[in-house]
């Protein structure tokens, strides 16, 4: 059974900071690409960061220079480092795991979300 489970999230004032960490079981985790995405209620989910198998790295233009993406193979954990956060980042953050992209609907899997809250 395949499980990605997240944590990290809270409540944080304006140009503070947040990682967020995600533990994947049941799957090869170094086989698979991992993103993080995030929803506002009444929004479509919005994908925020990723990174493949090698290590490469993308960005939302809204997250640039803010936040990074990392990978622990061993621990079969991804991170998603957040700095000067804004209250607009303000959303139910998710884990992604996907075996052959971001797009297709096979061997793609979801952690149950973690919210982020950036307020004073």
């Amino acid at each position: 059974q395949v499980q990605l489970v997240e944590s990290g999230g809270g409540l944080v004032q304006p140009e503070g900071s947040l990682r967020l960490s995600c533990v994947a079981s049941g799957i090869s985790f170094s086989s698979y690409g991992m993103a993080w995405y995030r929803q506002v209620p009444g929004k479509q989910r919005e994908l925020v960061a990723t990174i493949t198998r090698a290590g490469s790295t993308n960005y939302a233009d809204s997250v640039k220079g803010r936040f990074t993406i990392s990978r622990d193979n061993a621990k079969n954990t991804v991170y998603l480092q957040m700095n000067s956060l804004k209250p607009d980042d303000t959303a139910v953050y998710y884990c992604n795991a996907n075996l052959f992209g971001p797009s297709s609907s096979t061997a793609n899997y979801w952690g149950q979300g973690t919210q982020v809250t950036v307020s004073s």
